[in-house]
């Protein structure tokens, strides 16, 4: 099973940067703390602020849920690479294990422990369009796994 390290948790929190009230993100979805995507079990309201420890616990929540679904799509692969499971679990993050598995040939090379190959198609994306910054980052960390 994988658990987060506090080094990605750390990159994370840096890459999402934090907000104690309602933003859009950058496709125009209503979001808080720290990328936190509101949902309809959500009860957040615009314009007020929010204290910091209950958006560090709706954090976890999704750090959570993001090495779950990471564990889904690559659980299975012995001996990966824990930087490359680090950028697996972010990418679940940030996109959700749905947006992720849109990466086959990403994940077909993870099998192959072909880091080189799955930090290409990392960068051959709409994700990198919508967050190049971010998605350039990880890719080279995983270019570096070998």
């Amino acid at each position: 099973y994988i658990m987060a390290s506090q080094v990605l948790e750390k990159r994370i929190k840096d890459n999402e940067g934090f907000r104690d009230e309602l933003y859009l993100d950058t496709r125009g979805l209503a979001t808080i703390g720290y990328g936190h995507l509101i949902t309809k079990e959500d009860s957040f309201e615009p314009g007020i602020k929010y204290p910091k420890p209950q958006l560090l616990e709706l954090f976890k929540k999704d750090l959570d849920r993001a090495e779950n679904e990471a564990n889904k799509l690559i659980g299975h692969i012995s001996e990966l690479h824990v930087v490359a499971r680090d950028c697996i679990i972010e990418m679940c993050f940030q996109l959700g294990k749905g947006g992720v598995q849109k990466f086959v040939k990403m994940l077909l090379a993870l099998e192959e422990r072909d880091y080189k190959s799955a930090s290409v198609e990392m960068l051959d994306s709409k994700w990198n369009k919508q967050t190049p910054e971010r998605c350039e980052q990880l890719s080279k960390l995983m270019e570096y796994c070998q």
